[in-house]
């Protein structure tokens, strides 16, 4: 006994050091983005980079969220936060609405539509943008919110996903709705949507870093710098020809990116592992 517990000694330490060792590996080129936006431009193109911060935090930062290098950093995150949420809230009504339909109502050709919309899994947006940009220039929807959301929040996945959750609730459940006198959407929202919670949360996490991360699709449908999101703004940040890149707030604004989301996993987690690992019913 006394071995196996020195043993179980021995491999927990094994174990918590490759941890540590894995999250420094991965936790240091963000250590480095930190120290880079609170120093000086000569500090950075002059090597070694600083392996400590410097005085410049404030200043760098407030340079980086009051004008930028085109636009201020604070309307880009602004513009990339509406995105994000319309696209994850869009996509997460949709998808709840049409698993609904699909799985308690009964119409003709219904498991042919649902393979229909599981099929849209193969066309991802680079294959049908460019009829996706014709409907939205026509529309008149270019340089708006509406023409950055829209066309994004159809999810195939998501409207399987809730159509697995929903096949698992006992018809019993429905049953005893119907004899209680509910109504569909009654039904609907004040069984179906209380018991998906999870689910919901689950899937907001990652639809919320989708939209977050898009850049081919605001790049295409917005000309205005007003309407440029942050990851657009980062990539607009490097120079052309022989100027120089203003590293500082680069660094600064990429961290600023990284924010938003990172709050919303952090701030969602318990949801988060809950919805992917247990289903509740």
């Amino acid at each position: 006994m006394a071995g196996m517990v020195e043993r179980n000694g021995a491999g927990t330490i094994i174990s918590h050091v490759g941890l540590i060792f894995g999250i420094a590996i991965v936790c240091f080129p963000i250590y480095l983005a930190i120290v880079a936006s609170t120093v000086e431009q000569k500090d950075i193109v002059s090597p070694p980079l600083p392996l400590l911060p410097g005085g410049h935090f404030i200043e760098n930062y407030k340079k980086a969220l009051l004008s930028g290098v085109n636009i201020p950093v604070w309307r880009m995150l602004v513009n990339s936060t509406i995105m994000a949420m319309g696209i994850a809230i869009g996509k997460i009504v949709i998808s709840l609405l049409s698993a609904f339909a699909i799985v308690y109502f009964r119409f003709p050709l219904r498991t042919f539509f649902f393979w229909m919309i599981f099929l849209t899994l193969m066309l991802p947006v680079e294959v049908r943008i460019v009829p996706t940009f014709e409907v939205i220039a026509n529309f008149g929807m270019l340089n708006s919110y509406t023409g950055l959301i829209l066309p994004l929040i159809a999810s195939a996945t998501a409207t399987f996903l809730f159509r697995q959750f929903f096949m698992t609730v006992p018809d019993e459940i429905a049953e005893a709705a119907r004899v209680d006198g509910a109504k569909p959407m009654r039904f609907f929202f004040d069984i179906l949507l209380p018991m998906s919670r999870t689910n919901i949360a689950a899937l907001f996490v990652i639809l919320f870093i989708y939209g977050w991360n898009q850049y081919l699709w605001p790049l295409l449908i917005t000309t205005d710098p007003e309407m440029n999101t942050i990851v657009m703004g980062i990539k607009q940040m490097f120079p052309s020809g022989d100027d120089l890149a203003d590293w500082p707030v680069i660094m600064a604004t990429a961290l600023l990116a990284m924010l938003p989301p990172v709050l919303v996993v952090v701030f969602m987690q318990n949801l988060f592992i809950k919805g992917l690992v247990d289903a509740e019913k």
